[in-house]
């Protein structure tokens, strides 16, 4: 495993990070928490030592379970854990975005509570609130800094001039983008802002929902948020599936890799990429992408990659 400092912090993150998001039942049914805690576990000892997550996740239960997983195995200082804040679900039927000074403050110490330790590595604003001033949000940012109980801040989901208006009231360091070789819009903004800035970045959905695994035919039916979505329905599911088969395995097999390696590294490659997240829900899931991190691609592939895929795909 490779090691990378995050943006301008002191956070050694492994290039592969375990995200969380698997561990909400509304998006993906219920996942055996056996079968979780052994996919962390393994992750561990494959050298990953970065923790993504959100109070969101679950209402709460994603970092409930990753708090029973640290203490029970007593590994909090090994880890480098990041989670989030945005959504208000006091009332869980009535989500809303809330970013308010006082919800933050309240939100965190749940967090924390949730999460069994007195810190968090990455506090993250999950998406733009509009109706709250950034100056707001940054104070209780600063004052949850102060205290000790976040020692970094970074976001989810903004754009360059979203992200300038917190800068002006608190550090960034890091960025959480939607970014894998099917959604590549944070290459013209967002990834050179943030190699100017020296912010992290932090990839989600690095395997597109996992369409970039290698492991569909087109044919499938799934039971969780995949079952409407317009990239795993229809022709277009067929099409996205049969580009990743025709396009990448082929390159992948050659290279001695597995699909969803070759999709990691291909994100890995590019130079503002700090680490790259993925959910998985069994050990296995998490021994087929370890070696992305490996080495990163040559130039001539990555291009090639990202254009066979495109044109695949139209």
């Amino acid at each position: 495993m490779k090691y990378v400092q995050l943006g301008k912090t002191d956070l050694i993150v492994s290039r592969i990070c375990f995200g969380c998001w698997q561990l909400s039942p509304r998006f993906w049914g219920n996942v055996p928490l056996d079968e979780w805690n052994m996919a962390l576990k393994r992750a561990m000892e494959l050298g990953i030592n970065f923790i993504d997550t959100a109070d969101a996740y679950g209402d709460g239960f994603a970092e409930t379970a990753l708090g029973d997983f640290i203490e029970k195995n007593k590994c909090r200082k090994n880890l480098i854990i990041a989670t989030k804040f945005y959504w208000n679900f006091t009332d869980p039927e009535n989500r809303y975005p809330d970013t308010r000074y006082d919800y933050i403050i309240r939100e965190c110490e749940l967090s924390l509570k949730r999460l069994k330790t007195d810190y968090i590595d990455l506090y993250q604003i999950h998406a733009w609130d509009p109706l709250t001033r950034p100056d707001e949000v940054a104070a209780a940012l600063n004052t949850l800094k102060k205290q000790g109980k976040i020692r970094w801040v970074g976001v989810s989901n903004m754009n360059v001039h979203q992200i300038s208006m917190y800068l002006r009231y608190v550090d960034i360091e890091c960025l959480q983008p939607l970014y894998n070789i099917l959604d590549r819009d944070v290459e013209k903004e967002e990834l050179p802002f943030c190699l100017e800035k020296k912010i992290g970045v932090i990839t989600y959905s690095t395997l597109a929902r996992g369409i970039l695994t290698g492991k569909y035919t087109g044919n499938e039916k799934f039971q969780d948020s995949r079952a409407n979505h317009p990239r795993f329905t229809g022709e277009n599911f067929k099409k996205i599936s049969d580009a990743v088969n025709i396009v990448m395995r082929p390159l992948a097999e050659k290279m001695g890799l597995s699909v969803a390696e070759l999709a990691v590294r291909w994100v890995l490659t590019h130079p503002a990429i700090t680490s790259a997240i993925v959910g998985v829900k069994k050990p296995q899931h998490i021994e087929t992408v370890i070696r992305a991190s490996d080495d990163i691609l040559e130039n001539h592939l990555w291009y090639r990659i990202a254009s066979d895929m495109k044109s695949a795909c139209i």
